[in-house]
């Protein structure tokens, strides 16, 4: 029986991408650092170069037996976990990735730090202090339903305008 590998990423050192990737192959352990191209432009010439699109993160497909291995590699520092577990990367999300990066040059990645299904609190604006549960983030907004006497309102509300609640924390939901 074959095992199964799954995608994880691993973290880096600062700026020991490319090592860590020549070290990884030299174990003959899957992996791929996705590589931007950059198009810097000056007045008398242009300059191309290709800098990691995550900065210190490497995605790595391994069985649970390479997970040692991989670990003890030079320059990883750890597995990126969710929840407390290595997280699995969709093989969707990889071939996403490949693609844009294929189809296009000075890519920027962003940190989202709501997400869909996390409980947030209403910091700023007239519904300050209300809870509710995230139903989708967009670029400068989020979508929150609100619950109020047994119905559902949605609201969109400016990003910086909430915190994250602990999702494991029982609540009312409400001011």
């Amino acid at each position: 029986m074959a095992l199964e590998k799954k995608w994880y990423a691993v973290y880096t050192k600062p700026k020991w991408e490319k090592k860590v990737v020549q070290l990884l192959n030299k174990k003959n352990i899957t992996n791929y650092c996705p590589f931007n191209k950059v198009i810097k432009q000056w007045s008398d010439r242009k300059k191309t170069s290709y800098e990691p699109l995550f900065r210190s993160y490497i995605f790595v497909q391994i069985s649970e037996k390479e997970k040692i291995e991989t670990r003890n590699t030079d320059g990883v520092l750890y597995f990126v976990t969710h929840e407390g577990k290595p997280a699995v990367i969709k093989e969707e999300e990889i071939t996403l990735i490949q693609s844009f990066l294929e189809q296009y040059n000075n890519v920027t990645v962003e940190s989202n730090r709501i997400h869909c299904n996390d409980t947030i609190r209403i910091i700023e604006g007239p519904l300050k202090k209300y809870e509710g549960k995230v139903l989708a983030v967009y670029k400068k907004s989020i979508k929150v339903i609100l619950p109020s006497i047994g119905y559902a309102m949605v609201a969109e509300i400016d990003v910086h305008h909430v915190e994250k609640i602990d999702n494991n924390r029982t609540n009312s939901m409400s001011a």
